[in-house]
């Protein structure tokens, strides 16, 4: 096992194979997260959060299933 302490870790614990692998999956998420957050915004694309992100298309707050 690594003696190094995962980012977010409570300073002086001693952490369990769990909460390691819990806090190592955080970090690589937020690393994902930001590294989708610095890609080109789409160019013409829809103002706002993406309307087909539950599945159906959404504008105005309606919602229409394809």
């Amino acid at each position: 096992m690594s003696d190094q302490t995962p980012p977010n870790a409570a300073p002086g614990k001693e952490l369990t194979p769990a909460a390691r692998r819990a806090l190592e999956e955080a970090a690589a998420r937020h690393a994902a997260d930001q590294a989708e957050a610095e890609r080109v915004a789409e160019l013409g694309g829809p103002k706002g959060p993406e309307p087909t992100r539950f599945g159906d298309w959404e504008r105005k707050g309606i919602a229409v299933d394809f």
